[in-house]
């Protein structure tokens, strides 16, 4: 049996360790536990998850076979090299690191320990992105040409460590590489603070080429007051409307508009269950420390325009 635990039970890591919760009563995993420097945190979220809670992550080095990183993005190389260096598979939350060196370093330890590293871009795993892979697959949109996100939302004064770019455009930036088989090859952005208390950029518009001939456009704000996820796609043959909320897929072409069957799951749950599978069957993962080390260094460099005011290109 495959014995887990999470480390950070903040916002995100809490539903991690729900999941690994609800997959150990079906009989999946063992859930081991949780940890969080907040020990009280970790008492809750035991406690409510039936699991057991440390105080120092390190507790569970020995203990477990692969873990959850859900810390502040700041301490993703620390916990996941300590865990990777001892044997344990990880899951780190998106973006991989606070940097590309760091990210670097994680990927390079992980195949060095032979150990399962994957990135927690969980928008690879919605329904209507996984269909609009298969339509663009199938050709119905003919050659893609444009992509436009948008990703905005009310103000979140807790993530206060990285801005809008990192935290938000990240999730497009791997989503509109994954869709078009494609990296990004040089960038483009504005961005700015304009009310985020901790002064980071809480509004960015980013443009985006591709290596095979395609732009993308992401807006991301922490201004917004409802929430708002989408990705349009144009193409030679028609456009896709696909609304990451909704889990929908609308897709016209020139003589009909065809809204995709979708059975709606929660898509971290598809991505939990996808790392025990490929952790159990030693598979490479959907999303590789490769692929969020390239959405990590889109993003970087898209901070690196809107302070120069200029293209930036990939290496």
């Amino acid at each position: 049996m495959l014995r887990v635990g999470v480390v950070g039970v903040g916002n995100m890591g809490r539903h991690h360790a729900r999941i690994y919760s609800e997959l150990s009563k079906e009989g999946k995993v063992e859930f081991v536990g949780v940890a969080d420097a907040n020990l009280e945190r970790a008492k809750e979220v035991a406690s409510q998850f039936k699991t057991k809670a440390f105080g120092d992550y390190r507790e569970l080095i020995g203990k477990v076979n692969a873990v959850s990183i859900a810390v502040p993005t700041s301490l993703h190389r620390q916990v996941a090299l300590e865990f990777i260096e001892n044997g344990v598979s990880v899951l780190v939350e998106k973006p991989i690191a606070e940097s590309i060196e760091s990210a670097q370093e994680i990927i390079s330890a992980a195949r060095k320990n032979g150990v399962t590293l994957m990135v927690g871009h969980v928008e690879r795993f919605n329904p209507a992105v996984l269909k609009l892979k298969e339509a663009i697959n199938q050709g119905l949109l003919g050659e893609i040409v444009t992509m436009n996100a948008k990703r905005v939302g009310p103000m979140v004064v807790r993530i206060a460590d990285v801005g809008v770019i990192i935290d938000l455009a990240v999730h497009d930036i791997d989503v509109m590489s994954f869709l078009s088989a494609s990296k990004v090859k040089e960038v483009y952005a504005k961005a700015r603070n304009v009310k985020h208390p901790a002064k980071v950029d809480d509004y960015a518009l980013i443009l985006l080429g591709f290596d095979k001939g395609m732009d993308g456009v992401i807006e991301t704000n922490r201004l917004t007051p409802h929430k708002t996820r989408t990705l349009n796609i144009v193409g030679t043959k028609g456009i896709a409307y696909l609304d990451y909320i909704n889990q929908s897929l609308v897709v016209y072409d020139e003589e009909w508009v065809k809204e995709a069957k979708i059975q709606k799951q929660e898509p971290l749950r598809n991505e939990l269950e996808h790392f025990i599978k490929c952790v159990k069957e030693k598979e490479i993962p959907l999303v590789s420390g490769e692929d969020g080390l390239h959405a990590l260094e889109v993003a970087v460099k898209a901070l690196e325009s809107a302070n120069k005011d200029e293209v930036v290109k990939l290496r």
